[in-house]
């Protein structure tokens, strides 16, 4: 049993479902930012990803200004921004001017991989692949265009001298959990899709972590896929269109998010293909009492501080209602001690 509370969250790609504009996609966002905020939601993260017909958070910065303008209290940040499509210092101006519109509620979740296919990644930055390397500079150079200190150097980034928008590390290997222990910074892994090597990565950084000036002890987080529903079998029936997102990715077949279908046999034998369950490991389906006991066993194993909610599927409405049910849940397990 744990005693303390374990924070949630939210992770957003914006998802575009079929028939829908990114209009309505965009207001659909800030619409579940405003209920999870009411909801006790932590955080509200948008992830940049790039040339993925279904998802719609590309210009993250920009939506990120978005979601908080359109909310009071809960945090909006990145989950993540890909540090190798960008300059540290366009990334500092940025956050910057977002933690200074938008005080004390802005975060800066940073990963190293490009959120998207080669061609694209090539079409973003020439030398990505070289900036994936010098991820751990970069870093550091945000940092310092973060610090008054950097108020005397020939290079500035004037709006975010001082400006308090707190890093995270993004991971979804072992890499960035040295990396992050390293820097004394919050970790957060990436299970709701990269799921092997999850505990690797916890306890390394838990092995590792050397307290700093930004955190004193380790601070952990992690993804996982919730979609929970009245019953296991409308979860289910709901889930169909994340399963349906997953064989498109694996087999290269990019679309819009599908309306959910029954579960026909040909669609539950590719959900059990093992790259898929792979993939989907860390994802937890069903009514609020089949989701509970998922998430506390989660829990039990990974001791993480906070779990970052995904929660990929075609209905807007559909979403928010499986956030809130999460929520409950989250309250439930805290009162519990779980």
């Amino acid at each position: 049993m744990s005693t303390k509370n374990i924070a949630y969250s939210v992770l957003d790609l914006a998802i575009v479902s079929k028939g829908n504009t990114l209009n309505e996609t965009f207001k659909n966002s800030l619409t579940l930012a405003q209920k999870a905020e009411e909801a006790g939601y932590t955080r509200f993260w948008l992830a940049e990803h790039h040339n993925s017909d279904h998802i719609g958070s590309v210009a993250t910065a920009v939506l990120i200004g978005y979601v908080a303008e359109g909310t009071k209290t809960i945090r909006v940040g990145s989950g993540g921004i890909m540090l190798p499509n960008h300059s540290p210092l366009i990334i500092a101006e940025q956050f910057g001017t977002l933690g200074t519109l938008y005080p004390n509620r802005i975060d800066l979740g940073l990963g190293r991989a490009p959120g998207t296919d080669q061609e694209t990644a090539q079409a973003i930055r020439s030398d990505h692949r070289q900036a994936a390397f010098t991820f751990p500079e970069e870093i550091g150079q945000i940092q310092n265009y973060f610090s008054e200190e950097n108020r005397n150097s020939l290079v500035r980034a004037t709006v975010a001298e001082g400006v308090p928008v707190p890093l995270y590390i993004l991971g979804s290997s072992t890499d960035s959990a040295h990396l992050s222990a390293k820097k004394g910074l919050p970790y957060a892994f990436a299970s709701h899709f990269a799921t092997d090597k999850l505990l690797d990565a916890l306890k390394i950084y838990h092995e590792e972590f050397t307290p700093s000036s930004y955190l004193a002890k380790p601070y952990t987080m992690a993804g996982v896929n919730i979609i929970v529903a009245d019953t296991d079998e409308e979860a289910e029936r709901i889930a169909t269109s994340l399963y349906k997102i997953i064989i498109g990715l694996l087999t290269g077949k990019r679309d819009f998010m599908q309306p959910p279908t029954a579960m026909t046999p040909e669609l539950r034998e590719m959900a059990q293909h093992p790259s898929v369950q792979q993939m989907l490991k860390y994802s937890f389906i069903g009514s609020k009492a089949t989701v509970k006991k998922q998430v506390a066993q989660f829990i039990a194993t990974t001791k993480v501080d906070e779990l970052i909610a995904v929660t990929n599927i075609y209905s807007a409405e559909d979403r928010i209602k499986s956030y809130q049910l999460f929520a409950e849940i989250m309250q439930e397990l805290n009162a519990e001690g779980a």
